[in-house]
């Protein structure tokens, strides 16, 4: 089995590292290809009006000075010889929960992967309150989970799946759960702030508003991750609203 990795924390973040580790517990033959640089909340970007660079640090490891859906795209079509049976993204340093996996780098690399028609898995790992990341926790359970999946699941035509990792420590999980994409109390997280010369600017990025660990929902996916479950969340690339169909072909008639 090939197995492709991408991330949107950056070639040299760890969380890349350790997926590497894990991916080799299911296969000797692993690319790394990766953006240069730390693209979070890149969404399904791709770098469209400058060219790309690619950096070969070894014939397994490639950097590309784009996007997580730029990396894949050069792995498919410039890197590897043959696609990969299996793209990993991840693991990202902090959770793709519920509204964020509209942002999210890490769910956008697995997202290209399943365009073009190949099974992929975003891994998130959550942050502790105090913003340490136990890497314990994916290290000891993500091998089993994967080897469960691989070895049992059928990927859907458009179908990936979205795993993320509770904080805490690891005798601290409570197993894993099956859930919906959730949703979160949204607040205004926009930061006003004043610069040096007494010019007013605006930072858009995490905030309280994102913990929403009042959410205890299993079935959802934040609701699990907040009660201390391993989350897995199959995402569909059609997003179509089917049942608002019929209406509007009703007005439209």
């Amino acid at each position: 089995m090939r197995v492709l990795i991408s991330n949107d924390d950056g070639i040299n973040a760890p969380g890349i590292a350790i997926l590497e580790e894990i991916a080799k517990t299911l296969s000797d033959d692993v690319y790394v290809v990766a953006p240069q640089a730390n693209m979070s909340a890149a969404g399904h970007s791709l770098t469209i009006k400058s060219p790309l660079r690619l950096v070969e640090r070894d014939p397994r490891h490639f950097s590309v000075d784009g996007t997580p859906t730029d990396s894949v795209v050069m792995a498919m079509r410039h890197i590897m010889s043959e696609k990969p049976d299996l793209v990993l993204s991840g693991v990202n340093a902090d959770s793709n929960l519920a509204d964020d996996i509209t942002y999210s780098g890490t769910v956008a690399a697995a997202m290209e992967a399943c365009l073009f028609g190949i099974p992929a898995i975003a891994l998130s790992q959550n942050l502790n309150k105090d913003g340490a990341i136990n890497w314990e926790i994916v290290r000891t359970y993500a091998p089993d989970i994967l080897k469960t999946i691989m070895s049992n699941f059928m990927f859907p035509e458009g179908v990936l799946l979205n795993i993320n990792f509770p904080a805490g420590e690891v005798a601290g999980i409570r197993g894993v759960k099956i859930t919906s994409q959730g949703t979160r109390a949204i607040e205004d997280h926009v930061i006003r702030s004043t610069d040096p010369r007494g010019d007013p600017y605006f930072w858009i990025g995490p905030a309280e508003y994102r913990k929403n660990e009042d959410n205890k929902d299993l079935e959802t996916d934040l609701g699990a991750v907040n009660s201390g479950y391993i989350s897995i969340t199959p995402i569909s690339l059609d997003m179509t609203a089917r049942k608002q169909m019929e209406k509007l072909r009703e007005l439209f008639a």
